[in-house]
């Protein structure tokens, strides 16, 4: 089909919005490494992982094998007040860069969270109230993930509970906001409310928390209280699976026109948004059909894929949790207070820690002010306020249509827009007053985190 006959934005009807989520490790040699129990070393069982999360959720993270899972019906209703969200090809942001690389964004943000977390906090909330809890309990960073699950739950009817990043809580009032008209009670994290709160205070007084820390202090709460779990926006497998209506959109919408990918690029803090969106086209690269250039983006100032070690680690800063193995930079790494972007989790995906470590896809760090001189670019020629997180693909983005401007290939390029910019004005004004500086950490900085690692046995 002729290149003039790709609309601005490719839209599928509705009755083309997945029905079934796509199980990744199901095509893959290689299984993600088991979650481990932290008390026996043993890999977590069904029944001591329903004491923390919910059964069905249970089923869907310890299934390795079953390649496609039905989408309940009420969920696939409850997609459909925002889904099939739009891909869009970037042709004002390819002319500003007068490059000859086709540019394609899918756009997550068109609903009242701003972002993908929708597609997997409906589905946990279900799950929750399917099987009678009284509610849930999580954590969150940016807030992206509470505002999702704080409308899920109210849709469903369900309390929650949600332990927010002591930093966001204080520069994102909106988005906390957000989440209270929802119905949600929102608590700044390290708090006094949890016993690993208070230890956690203690041993870092005036901490500005991480995800980590609010992850410890909700599992905490969820286990303490009859009638309710504990649910979590990112890292987990079943979350990377909700999310896999991401890139089956995606895909769909690109066959529509014989569109074939080079580069897919997607930000990467905990693996959501990226495993959502590389799904499908890592399933076609695991079976042999294809081959595409899989690019992850981390910050610079938390760089768990680029920097960290691939080894066993809680994923909490309280140790309370189960061991995973994954990228990570331990779990008593907490973020610089300077770091404005999102993305701030010590560790990676399982699924998508091993699929780096076998060598499926690459990783690459950037520093925050180049994120925002990307955000403002892509906000000025393209129409949409980014979130900061979505901002990382976006810089890779831009950088990797400007090498083919240098070389003249005519690469397509697709990535992950995973929201909306419109509660993290601090983040932007900072950018704009010209006092938003970068933060690396230096290898002893890193070694902190390493060093305390967990002494697990070899598993096989």
């Amino acid at each position: 089909m002729a290149e003039n006959k790709i609309p601005y934005k490719i839209y599928l009807d509705e009755n083309e919005i997945p029905s079934k989520w796509y199980n990744l490790r199901a095509d893959m040699k290689n299984k993600p490494a088991p979650l481990l129990n932290p008390g026996t070393g043993q890999p977590l069982t069904a029944e001591e992982m329903s004491g923390i999360f919910c059964e069905e959720l249970v089923k869907q993270e310890l299934d390795d094998t079953t390649p496609f899972i039905d989408i309940p019906q009420e969920i696939q209703d409850f997609y459909k007040m925002y889904r099939p969200s739009p891909l869009v090809r970037a042709y004002c942001l390819e002319a500003a860069l007068d490059t000859p690389a086709k540019i394609y964004y899918k756009f997550e943000g068109n609903n009242t969270s701003g972002s993908h977390k929708l597609n997997s906090a409906i589905a946990q909330a279900y799950y929750a109230k399917k099987q009678g809890l009284k509610g849930v309990t999580t954590e969150t960073g940016a807030g992206q993930w509470g505002t999702a699950l704080s409308m899920a739950c109210a849709y469903l009817g369900l309390d929650l509970k949600v332990f927010m990043v002591k930093v966001s809580y204080e520069q994102k009032p909106f988005r906390r906001e957000v989440m209270r008209t929802y119905g949600a009670e929102v608590t700044p994290s390290p708090s006094m409310t949890t016993e690993v709160g208070k230890k956690i205070l203690a041993e870092h007084p005036g901490t500005t928390g991480s995800l980590g820390c609010a992850i410890s202090e909700a599992v905490e709460v969820a286990v303490t209280n009859p009638g309710y779990r504990y649910v979590l926006g990112s890292v987990l497998n079943q979350v990377l699976l909700h999310q896999s209506v991401i890139g089956l959109e995606t895909k769909t919408a690109l066959d529509k026109y014989g569109i074939e990918p080079d580069i897919i690029i997607g930000c990467a803090g905990g693996g959501s948004n990226l495993g959502g969106l590389i799904a499908p086209f890592m399933g076609e690269k695991l079976r042999g059909e294809k081959d595409y250039r899989i690019i992850a983006v981390e910050p610079a100032s938390c760089p768990s894929f680029t920097r960290g070690k691939y080894a066993y680690d809680f994923c909490d800063t309280g140790m309370i949790c189960p061991l995973a193995k994954m990228y990570t930079l331990g779990s008593g790494f907490i973020p610089s207070a300077n770091h404005a972007g999102g993305l701030r989790f010590h560790g990676m995906s399982t699924t998508l820690s091993q699929l780096y470590h076998d060598g499926y896809m690459e990783a690459t760090s950037v520093e925050q002010t180049s994120v925002f001189e990307a955000a403002q670019q892509f906000a000025r020629v393209e129409g949409i306020l980014p979130a900061p997180e979505s901002s990382h693909a976006i810089r890779v983005a831009i950088d990797e249509a400007l090498k083919c401007k240098e070389t003249g290939e005519e690469k397509t390029i697709v990535f992950g827009l995973t929201g909306t910019g419109y509660f993290d004005m601090v983040a932007y004004q900072k950018f704009n007053d010209g006092e938003m500086t970068d933060y690396i950490p230096t290898d002893e900085d890193l070694a902190k985190g390493l060093n305390s690692l967990p002494k697990v046995p070899v598993q096989d």
